[in-house]
């Protein structure tokens, strides 16, 4: 099954000077496609990547959220001009209104890239150039920070690789301009990369507050995984990772780097993974030694053949595997979440696939509309709880029933927003992942990477209380106390009659999302 375009554009459509050519990505906020230039310039490159943005057909909540975020990156594109970020050449507005899909959608036209470091690192787990690699993206992240901005994401997949073989930052989302010590960036991270004082932060009404420090304990991680191919806090899951991040940042635990990493390695990584952020070092004080470490400052990194690694692929789909994996993993740092890689409205090339779309296909149907973009958070927000009844299926089928999946539900009548329908004043008691309520009531609108996992809190807390001999499918009384409360449902001696009609839907989505054999 292909994922519809968030915007379907046709190869061959012209913007500009830009003509479409073949699909790139797309996500819940966008879309991007390979273009060349077809009029005369002496600015602009022969070739670029087109992200286009949804128009006003999506809801104003959806769009206000948007908006905020593209602000922000073309801010940051506008303002800042180094070496190492990647270059926005212009923006443009659609005008097409014999096309209202596109009609007035926002283009950002960017430099176009080869591959990414996530690309690189799941063909080549350890490539040879790593020291070179990480120079590069240091001296990006330290040409950020003495311009008074944050990232706020720094990972592989933001991390492009261009055809001269230098290094571009990119994805600038979450990206913030500095107030004194502090900037505010939304509540999202990703959080194999996120510093302990940041897994369980108040988010307050402008976002999270961030330091620089941040980024640096990104580049710690990041850099343990390109020169060992493995992270720094043990665990199998993104989940148990952030679990020994809070033990180690509570002292409860050690820092246990890789014996592989070299000696001046491992102090550079030691000193951006510390447990505070005070104690951590600063990015141009990291440059220098990263460089003296690389010794490679200045010499170019060209990018490899990328082979598969750990697996063996039929010769005659080697090319496209790889392509795949190096177009899709370098469209995520073009700030899109990947659905799919076939053309729009096409099958796709099967080779093509997005890790998040397959991701927990043993435990979620992946052919039943169940958006990939909230896949892998499903599934570790179940894996997070102990309770054997909220199970990924279990989470989604509510969320399906809740909302359709639809991150920017409003029904103010009800008091009940986004994608898992939380009235605020309830939501503060579960927004928190240590288990302590928040110190305000918060506001909505309420992002996915908020809700979904506040659901999962509840439910984990709701499964042991209800009675072990009312009558049903547990998972579906869990899915009934959350819409009415564990008293209600234990009183009522099993689904309650008014909620009968939203039980039977929960019921039917347990039977659509479980895979064959699970059900």
């Amino acid at each position: 099954m292909t994922e519809p375009y968030a915007v379907p554009v046709p190869k061959g459509y012209r913007v500009g000077v830009w003509e479409v050519r073949e699909a790139i990505a797309t996500g819940a906020f966008g879309s991007v496609y390979a273009a060349r230039r077809i009029g005369d310039s002496t600015e602009l490159p022969p070739t670029a990547a087109l992200k286009f943005l949804p128009t006003g057909t999506a809801t104003p909540r959806r769009l206000t959220h948007l908006r905020e975020l593209i602000e922000r990156e073309v801010e940051l594109y506008r303002r800042l001009r180094y070496p190492r970020l990647v270059r926005m050449y212009e923006t443009l507005t659609v005008d097409d209104p014999d096309r209202p899909e596109l009609d007035g959608a926002t283009v950002l036209v960017l430099e176009r890239a080869e591959g990414s470091l996530s690309a690189l690192l799941a063909a080549t787990p350890r490539p040879a150039a790593g020291p070179t690699l990480l120079a590069q993206i240091c001296e990006g992240l330290a040409q950020l920070h003495d311009a008074g901005w944050v990232h706020g994401d720094l990972k592989p997949a933001n991390v492009l690789l261009m055809e001269d073989g230098s290094v571009r930052l990119a994805d600038f989302n979450m990206a913030a301009e500095l107030e004194g010590t502090h900037a505010y960036t939304p509540a999202f991270s990703t959080p194999d990369y996120t510093p302990p004082e940041l897994l369980w932060t108040e988010i307050g009404e402008r976002g999270r507050r961030i330091r620089p420090s941040a980024d640096v304990w990104a580049f710690g991680v990041l850099a343990h995984l390109v020169l060992t191919d493995s992270f720094p806090l043990p665990g199998a899951t993104p989940a148990a990772r952030r679990d020994a991040a809070a033990a180690y940042a509570r002292r409860t635990d050690a820092l246990r780097l890789s014996p592989e990493l070299p000696d001046d390695w491992r102090q550079i990584i030691t000193a951006c993974l510390t447990r505070t952020h005070k104690d951590r070092i600063t990015a141009g004080t990291l440059l220098g030694r990263v460089r003296a470490a690389a010794g490679t400052a200045h010499r170019p990194f060209r990018l490899p053949l990328l082979h598969p690694a750990r697996r063996r692929i039929r010769r005659t789909s080697l090319a496209a595997a790889v392509a795949a994996a190096a177009c899709a993993l370098a469209a995520l740092a073009y700030g899109i979440s990947v659905w799919s890689g076939g053309a729009p409205g096409g099958s796709g090339s099967g080779a093509t696939a997005n890790v998040s779309a397959a991701y927990g296909a043993s435990e979620l149907r992946t052919d039943r509309g169940i958006p990939p973009a909230y896949r892998l958070l499903i599934v570790e927000t179940a894996h997070d709880c102990d309770q054997k009844d909220v199970t990924p299926v279990l989470i989604a089928a509510m969320l399906k029933v809740e909302s359709d999946f639809d991150p920017d539900l409003s029904d103010p009548a009800n008091d009940e927003y986004g994608i898992a329908r939380w009235t605020p004043r309830v939501l503060r008691w579960w927004m928190n992942e240590d288990g302590t309520p928040g110190e305000t009531v918060p506001q909505p609108p309420f992002p996915p990477a908020e809700s979904i996992p506040a659901m999962g809190r509840y439910l984990c807390w709701i499964a042991p209380r209800l009675h072990g001999d009312l009558p049903g499918d547990r998972r579906v009384l869990v899915a009934t106390a959350y819409r009415r409360s564990y008293r209600t449902v234990n009183k009522a001696g099993g689904v309650p009659p008014d909620v009968r009609g939203y039980a039977d839907r929960v019921a039917h989505y347990l039977e659509e999302y479980a895979p064959p054999g699970k059900r």
